[in-house]
């Protein structure tokens, strides 16, 4: 039994200001109020991360399992206790041998599973996604992966307005994964469709998309206003201004804002020349933008700092903790497992000091790491 206790609890549904979580093996048996003196920090939830390609210098993209192994565990150490392990753009043969590659990874519990963000994406809205191999979605090559994957395959992100693209989210829900609009052209219409046809998640929205006119509405308003889909938001201050941040998430409320940091390898690394779906990428000052035009490339961001970012845009430590844990797990269909300091749940979580910086991470009730720097 390991009991955390003297700190502030940010539980899921309340904050208590002098608590205690104790933990029974890899479950959380009681959170309650602390009866002896109060210390300094708070715990949170374990981070739960939908939107991740790397870390640490290593990357999800190659379909590598020991480089999915190191970036993992770089983001262990920053908190997120679980993660899917999200693969860019690719010709068909990789999309199929990472998921082969990952699928034991899933099973192990080293990843919640796997994200496709691509191939089935707008020419016009791919970002640093690889143009050259974008194509138009295919329920055989999406069934067969599903197959492959053996449950691992949890998340596809798909361009609504695409010919095949409605077929191709009935078929993700049908089979059990959740569909994600992004890197899309589309229309207010054509995005409300792909919700219709089952899309319950927006891909890093505003990032990747048509930005919204008091005309032409787009794909942001569509997806800020659905009832049913939680909204990614990438949190460093580089893809989206803290204003913006606040304010979409005073749209959605913290029940459909997930915060996500859809980091590349040099998240944690140095400036530099590194590399995302065969393409060159320039890191200066943090910021990953594509050599070749300039276009941001993911981010070096952790869920730590997101966390930290939002709090600082103004939200409040428990729609903060909300966004990076319990609105991602249940976007995932995780919601009873992992995302809150609720008994029953899986004991992740994460010590915080007064700053907010991380101190000790836990998941599933042993301690992984000490101090991040």
């Amino acid at each position: 039994m390991t009991v955390v206790s003297g700190v502030r609890v940010v539980a899921g549904d309340r904050v208590i200001d002098n608590g205690f979580v104790r933990v029974e093996g890899e479950r959380i048996a009681e959170v309650g109020e602390h009866d002896g003196p109060a210390a300094t920090g708070t715990a949170v939830a374990g981070f739960v991360d939908i939107h991740v390609h790397g870390g640490g210098g290593a990357t999800f993209t190659t379909g590598d399992a020991d480089e999915a192994r190191k970036a993992a565990a770089y983001h262990l150490a920053h908190g997120t206790t679980t993660m899917l392990a999200s693969l860019v753009t690719s010709p068909p043969e990789l999309m199929m041998s990472a998921t082969r590659a990952f699928a034991p990874l899933a099973a192990e519990g080293v990843l919640a599973g796997i994200h496709f963000e691509g191939p089935y994406l707008s020419q016009a809205r791919c970002g640093a996604q690889n143009p050259a191999h974008l194509r138009h979605p295919s329920t055989d090559e999406l069934d067969a992966l599903i197959k492959a994957g053996e449950g691992a395959v949890r998340l596809v992100t798909i361009a609504p307005e695409l010919p095949g693209a409605l077929d191709a989210i009935r078929l993700l829900v049908e089979r059990g994964v959740v569909a994600a609009i992004g890197h899309t052209d589309a229309t207010y219409e054509e995005t409300l469709a792909g919700v219709e046809a089952g899309a319950t998640v927006g891909t890093h929205v505003f990032n990747g998309m048509r930005p919204p006119h008091h005309r032409q509405p787009g794909p942001v308003f569509a997806l800020l206003g659905a009832a049913g889909v939680v909204c990614e938001f990438v949190a460093d201050g580089i893809h989206l201004h803290d204003g913006t941040l606040a304010f979409a998430a005073s749209v959605t409320g913290p029940a459909r804002a997930a915060l996500i940091t859809d980091a590349m390898a040099a998240a944690g690394m140095p400036d530099g020349t590194y590399e995302l779906g065969g393409q060159s990428v320039e890191v200066a000052g943090g910021v990953a933008r594509l050599t070749r035009d300039g276009a941001i490339a993911g981010s070096t961001l952790t869920m730590d700092q997101a966390f930290r970012r939002a709090v600082g845009a103004g939200l409040s430590l428990l729609d903060a903790s909300r966004m990076a844990s319990a609105t991602p797990a249940g976007a995932i269909g995780l919601a009873g497992e992992v995302g809150a300091l609720r008994p029953g749940l899986r004991a992740d979580l994460v010590l915080l000091d007064d700053d907010l910086n991380v101190q000790r991470v836990m998941r599933a009730g042993s301690w992984v790491s000490s101090t991040t720097s």
